[in-house]
């Protein structure tokens, strides 16, 4: 769990940190006009600025009214085209489940169709006791195209384990300390949650109801394989960076 905190904590911190809100140079001119860009050189002779085409400007000092540092305008969400998602968070359940927080991790590849049609695949990391690779698909739809939006998604997909055997360390007596052989299974989430649009990129909040079940073969006392199974029900609630 200490584990799982600590990775929690490193990928909220990449995540904040590229969500950043960005900022452009602005030279006022006393014309009115307004030029974005970098500034490259401020002197009492010129103001220097390079913009995105990779152009220069040079406008001397009584040309220039102001310069600011400003955060760049909200000029509405993507309508199409690909994208790439970030998300962690936390599995949570009762008090007396087996793992109290599962941590989990995902990355994922998206299309927008129209602006409040999303469609993903995914995949990651999820530390269920036993370490998960989850492989999804998803459908968002977002209620607005404004720069807050509510919004609903449905996952489905698999969980698949990434370890080999692990010893059965529940039990007091070494013989009865048998090794479990661990194999994923179906998985399914349906959330809802909030976006919010930070110039061209995108940070949400979601909360969702998760389902999903992996089983273990162990080699018991009687010298018989039996396989068990444990089912996922929890509350996913999850912190997002989207671009």
């Amino acid at each position: 769990m200490k584990k799982s905190l600590l990775v929690l904590i490193l990928i909220s911190g990449i995540i904040l940190s590229l969500s950043a809100q960005k900022t452009k140079d602005v030279l006022y001119l006393k014309n009115g006009s307004k030029i974005y860009g970098k500034l490259l050189e401020a002197s009492d002779i010129q103001y220097k600025l390079k913009a995105n085409d990779g152009s220069i400007f040079i406008y001397p000092t009584n040309e220039v009214d102001k310069f600011a540092n400003e955060n760049l305008a909200f000029e509405g969400r993507k309508t199409t085209g690909l994208g790439f998602a970030f998300e962690a968070g936390f599995l949570l359940g009762a008090q007396n489940s087996e793992y109290d927080a599962p941590f989990s991790f995902n990355f994922l590849g998206n299309y927008t169709n129209g602006t409040k049609n999303i469609f993903g695949f995914g995949s990651g990391v999820e530390f269920i006791g036993q370490t998960f690779m989850p492989v999804f698909v998803e459908y968002k739809r977002l209620f607005s195209d404004k720069k807050t939006s509510p919004f609903v998604f449905v996952r489905t997909g698999k969980l698949l384990h990434l370890s080999g055997e692990e010893n059965n360390n529940d039990y007091y007596y070494p013989q009865y300390d048998y090794s479990k052989s661990y194999n994923g299974g179906f998985s399914m989430t349906l959330g809802t949650g909030i976006s919010w649009i930070r110039n061209d990129n995108e940070t949400y909040l979601s909360f969702a109801y998760r389902n999903a079940y992996y089983s273990y073969t162990q080699l018991n006392y009687n010298n018989q394989t039996a396989t068990y199974k444990n089912t996922l029900n929890r509350l996913e609630v999850k912190y997002g960076f989207r671009f």
